[in-house]
């Protein structure tokens, strides 16, 4: 897999697209994207504050799409924890994960959000349902 067949996969997604994804990096156990900023994106207009929403929904993206050139496909999120460590303000957002443990039926991965300095902005880690869907 390529990171064009996962950036045509994010183009097929409304709310993928809407996040204005783009994939920078690509690798077995790894993928780097870039969240394009949206004024829809603010929780707090005065500070120009980002959603903490959003920044869960790229820690999600990111440790799960870190299993994309192991299996060629999104998988189930079981469980998702996440950390913020400072507000995110107007800017784009850069989404890294990896995978930590890959298992069988369930993959442990996490994420990093960093803003355009590379400042951490929140931080997460998931479980993942990686078994092979049933065709029930």
């Amino acid at each position: 897999m390529t990171a064009d067949s996962l950036q045509a996969i994010i183009a097929r997604s409304p709310f993928l697209s809407w996040l204005g994804l783009q994939v920078l990096l690509l690798e077995e156990d790894y993928v780097e994207v870039k969240a394009t900023w949206r004024e829809e994106w603010v929780a707090n207009p005065t500070i120009g504050q980002t959603q903490g929403g959003i920044l869960a929904a790229l820690i999600d993206f990111a440790a799960d799409f870190a299993l994309f050139q192991r299996l060629h496909r999104p998988v189930p999120t079981i469980d998702m924890r996440v950390d913020y460590h400072k507000l995110a303000k107007r800017g784009d957002l850069i989404a890294k994960g990896r995978v930590i443990k890959f298992g069988r039926q369930i993959s442990v991965c996490e994420a990093q959000i960093v803003d355009e300095d590379d400042v951490l902005i929140a931080s997460g880690r998931g479980t993942f349902l990686t078994s092979t869907p049933s065709s029930s």
